[in-house]
């Protein structure tokens, strides 16, 4: 299983389609086999959900995302965790380990690039 983080530095973004990249975690049970860096490129409306389902992205953490693109994720058969924050190793075996639950939120306004927490 492939999980990904929207990050910023090594803290989970607080909007994933505004982060600098994705830290992909290859992921064999509850043990962590492999990571990469996913450069983001670029927002654009509808283009990131179905970039990394492409990707073979079974799951997506996020700080904050949209409910447009929370949707698409779905039809892409990607799976969507928001309401994540902090280190990325924390919250990977926060979700590892069933500690990290979606809080469903869906982010509204989008011109506050890098403060979307909700």
């Amino acid at each position: 299983m492939k999980i990904a983080i929207a990050k910023d530095g090594n803290v989970v973004s607080g909007h994933f389609g505004h982060c600098e990249g994705f830290e992909v975690f290859n992921v064999e049970g509850k043990e962590i086999k492999g990571r990469e860096f996913l450069q983001n490129p670029g927002h654009k409306p509808g283009f990131l959900p179905k970039y990394i389902a492409e990707k073979g992205i079974d799951i997506i953490i996020a700080g904050g995302m949209g409910g447009t693109a929370q949707e698409l994720f779905k039809e892409n058969g990607v799976d969507v965790v928001v309401g994540a924050s902090g280190n990325l190793e924390d919250v990977m075996n926060q979700y590892l380990n069933k500690e990290l639950t979606s809080t469903g939120s869906v982010c509204q306004d989008h011109a506050h690039e890098g403060h979307c927490n909700d």
